[in-house]
């Protein structure tokens, strides 16, 4: 599928979100919004003619239950794209709007932020799921929490567990692995999981006590979204790959896409091709290549055995831009760092951090209806696809007037499928299934 945004041949991952999670192309940093409305432009924001209806807002107009989980925090512009409406990606909090130096003064009171958005509007309080990291967007701070960014003094995750819902409904709220593994899911109507102050830690890296895995996520939220009669939509990111390439380390981001892989692996384990879609994608690319002759069974970290005009090795992988551009140098000499995981490969172009790339990313689709994300398309046909195979939103209209239209009021939507989860990485590496 092609990525770019209305304003930019690369995409940034704020209007992506807005296109394969709400259908809509906007301008680069923009989320929920359409093209109407520029970077910070906060009055053209509020304007409800320029906002998008996310998918999750779809699911849950059909009765389904819906979840948002990532290893990024949760009101980072992707997991974002599932329930906000705003005009730059970075305001995640009223602090972030307060120190926006490109911001009108205005915007802080009419523009709200996202961990407000999450807990205030409709789509993101209804949400049954979310988990993820940015317990400091969500917190004030205070002399006795530091951790906390807000600056109007206000505990939304207080707020969330008090929000107004049905007299049988359970809320829980979670902020470390062994609490997760602990929490009686099936008990459970509503889950809040806030696993770090910040982004959660690379899997190489993170203290496995401490902070769940994206599989242990996705385990845990299938688990809460089944409960329904009709059926739930998932939304998964492995955030962590796009991180670790705009640093320049690849070790990190191959690891990192391994675990989504896992994450959906675990999901097939536990639902049916029978009557659960499941779409892999990537909201776009990195300016990481594989390139040379390598062998085929060679490290895919290492270097390729084809010698260079100046007979010096090359990495394999390797950045056209990034942090870790210098003069050609002989590679063995990062002999006794290139396996610790934040080596930074070779990049070309000397940036403070690397860039996305504009290339078209490829989409993987299993179970019902997975035949409609066959070929090439704009991004946010992703979601319309979606929500006529799960017979929700414009979806679900489009097959009544077909229906109604028909003289033998034949139904061209599914029968079976109850369940839907996509799953988006960021990276040139294809999923390890």
């Amino acid at each position: 599928m092609q990525t770019y945004c209305v304003d930019s041949q690369v995409a940034d991952s704020a209007c992506t979100a807005t296109a394969y999670l709400m259908g809509v192309k906007g301008n680069i940093e923009t989320i929920g919004v359409s093209g109407a409305v520029s970077n910070r432009d906060c009055l053209a924001s509020n304007d409800p003619a320029n906002q998008a209806v996310s998918s999750m807002m779809w699911a849950q107009k059909a009765g389904k239950r819906t979840g948002v989980i990532s290893n990024m925090r949760v009101t980072h512009a992707t997991p974002a794209g599932a329930y906000a409406n705003v005009a730059q990606r970075n305001w995640e909090c009223d602090a972030d709007v307060i120190t926006d130096k490109l911001a009108e003064k205005r915007c802080v009171t009419d523009s709200p932020d996202i961990a407000r958005q999450l807990i205030e509007r409709e789509t993101g309080r209804n949400l049954n799921v979310v988990m993820g990291g940015g317990r400091e967007k969500f917190l004030p701070k205070t002399d006795e929490n530091q951790q906390g960014q807000r600056q109007d003094g206000r505990d939304l995750i207080n707020e969330w567990l008090k929000i107004n819902r049905s007299s049988q409904a359970s809320s829980a709220y979670v902020t470390d692995r062994s609490q997760l593994k602990s929490l009686n899911t099936s008990k459970t109507d509503y889950l809040l999981g806030l696993f770090a102050p910040s982004h959660m830690s690379y899997n190489l890296l993170a203290n496995k006590s401490v902070e769940p895995t994206l599989v242990e996520m996705t385990e845990a939220a299938i688990e809460v979204l089944s409960k329904g009669d009709a059926g739930y939509y998932l939304f998964i990111e492995g955030g962590l790959i796009d991180w670790a390439h705009h640093s320049n380390m690849a070790r990190l981001a191959v690891d990192e896409t391994v675990m989504l892989s896992r994450a959906v692996a675990r999901a097939r384990e536990l639902t049916s091709p029978d009557d659960t879609l499941i779409v892999v994608t990537s909201d776009h690319s990195h300016t990481m290549t594989i390139n040379g002759y390598p062998h085929r069974g060679s490290d895919i970290l290492g270097h390729p055995e084809t010698s260079s005009i100046d007979k010096m090795p090359y990495s394999t992988l390797s950045y056209a831009n990034g942090p870790s551009a210098k003069e050609r140098y002989n590679l063995t000499t990062d002999d006794e760092n290139i396996s610790l995981p934040q080596y930074q490969f070779p990049s070309m172009v000397n940036l403070s951090w690397e860039t996305h790339g504009g290339e078209d990313v490829g989409v993987f689709a299993s179970g019902p209806w997975a035949h409609l994300f066959v070929g090439n398309y704009e991004q946010n046909f992703i979601p319309y696809a979606i929500s006529y195979a799960a017979n929700m939103g414009p979806g679900a209209e489009h097959e009544r007037k077909h229906a109604d239209s028909s003289s033998t009021k034949i139904s061209v939507g599914p029968s079976l499928l109850q369940s839907v989860l996509l799953a988006t990485f960021t990276a040139l590496i294809g999923l390890l299934l």
